[in-house]
């Protein structure tokens, strides 16, 4: 049975080596796991979108839950899928400093990431129109 799990959480180190160290882990042990998602980074913040079986899913979001490099941890949405959405990316990235703040803007009071301030699904239609707008990098 496939599942979508969609979180936000802060980043402890926010530097640039931190959160390529972070894309690095998912893209090496995902496929095995058969996971497959998107990250997006801005403002210190996390949202990312993980898909995959049921156990496999959810034992990684243990993991996240464990991780010192992530703090304040809010599951934002959990749901039974037929199929996947990000299914090209054993995780993609997206480089909100590239990004055109009026998509931002259309899902939020402001034109900044914020997860925590919209509903999961509102989180969930966002990233899928970064995907549909190719705004998501790093394919691998």
């Amino acid at each position: 049975m496939l599942v979508r799990l969609l979180y936000a959480s802060r980043a402890t180190d926010t530097s640039p080596e931190a959160i390529d160290a972070i894309l690095s882990q998912s893209r090496q042990h995902n496929p095995g796991s058969g996971i497959t998602g998107i990250l997006c980074y801005g403002g210190g913040i996390f949202l990312q979108a993980i898909e995959g079986g049921r156990s496999a899913v959810n034992e990684l979001y243990g993991h996240i839950q464990r991780d010192k490099r992530h703090q304040q941890i809010e599951l934002l949405d959990y749901e039974e899928i037929s199929e996947r959405r990000f299914g090209g990316w054993t995780m993609g990235q997206v480089n909100l400093s590239k990004l055109n703040t009026s998509i931002l803007l259309k899902y939020s009071e402001r034109p900044e990431l914020d997860p925590y301030a919209v509903s999961g699904k509102v989180s969930l239609a966002l990233l899928e129109e970064l995907m549909a707008t190719a705004s998501i990098i790093g394919r691998a």
